[in-house]
């Protein structure tokens, strides 16, 4: 869930460029406007009246006629997702943007106004849980950390230490490097665990035993306050209150980040699970 952000708005801006399906719309070029809400917090702005301090339209107009000009796409869809990561990625203290591309003259041989592709995209927080129990544990979970901060659209932002654990669910292997990051990201979740298991994959990670041992094991704990429940996801991770490896080192780094399910801190959460053990 996104906070509340203030909001800068550019309205049809007008770019001429070369997207469509058919060859003579990549060759002759023809007219599109762009629409664009910018969400950031113009708070120091507002107090300062120094435009540093706030996102310069002029340089995103800019951005965006320059950017649509160079590149070529078939689909408004493709030029609009696009667009929206390369701003995202390139100006600082956007959070989130509202970007609507509309061809005025779409040819569909019939009359129209405009047809138009308008998405939403933004920043996410995500942390994610690292383990290991095989080999050089902590060579992978350095590895694993500089894998995921190279990912296009990802930015670590704080990693726990590192903490030595006993296994879970299968007893009988050797104990557990374990950890927590968190991760400013603009992939979505699916997006993201493709990701993790990349790079999981990349370390030798075979998935053979449940709990078994492992190279390298990376999970998705929260996605900002998302609730989802997939076959091949569940976001907060379903078991993540009652481990001890996940609420240690996620204490560290977010103690006030609230379970959207359960309504308790990590911090909470953490003294619950030490009550309970220690009872």
């Amino acid at each position: 869930m996104y906070k509340k952000y203030d909001k800068i708005k550019i309205t049809d801006l007008e770019v001429f460029a070369n997207h469509g399906v058919f060859p003579e719309e990549n060759a002759l070029g023809q007219k599109f406007l762009v629409s664009a809400t910018l969400y950031t917090d113009t708070r120091r702005a507002g107090l300062t009246d120094d435009l540093t301090a706030s996102i310069h339209y002029g340089e995103v107009s800019a951005f965006i006629d320059r950017y649509l000009r160079e590149h070529t796409f078939k689909l408004l869809e493709r030029a609009a997702e696009a667009l929206a990561k390369e701003l995202l990625l390139h100006t600082k203290g956007l959070e989130k943007i509202l970007l609507e591309i509309k061809k005025p003259w779409a040819p569909v041989k019939l009359p129209l106004k405009t047809v138009s592709v308008e998405i939403e995209r933004g920043w996410h927080t995500a942390y994610i849980a690292l383990g290991s129990n095989m080999g050089d544990r902590e060579k992978y979970l350095d590895n694993a950390v500089s894998s995921l901060d190279a990912v296009s659209g990802c930015s670590v932002r704080k990693v726990s230490h590192f903490l030595e654990t006993r296994p879970y669910g299968v007893t009988d292997q050797d104990d557990f490097l374990n950890a927590c990051l968190e991760l400013r990201t603009l992939l979505s979740p699916d997006k993201l665990l493709e990701e993790l298991h990349r790079i999981e994959k990349e370390a030798g990670r075979e998935r053979v035993i449940r709990w078994g041992p492992r190279t390298l094991d990376l999970d998705i704990i929260f996605y900002d306050d998302l609730i989802l429940e997939e076959n091949n996801l569940c976001i907060p991770h379903v078991e993540m209150h009652k481990r001890q490896f996940v609420l240690e080192p996620l204490c560290e780094i977010a103690p006030y980040k609230r379970h959207p399910v359960y309504g308790k801190t990590v911090w909470e959460l953490n003294q619950d699970l030490h009550a309970h053990t220690d009872g």
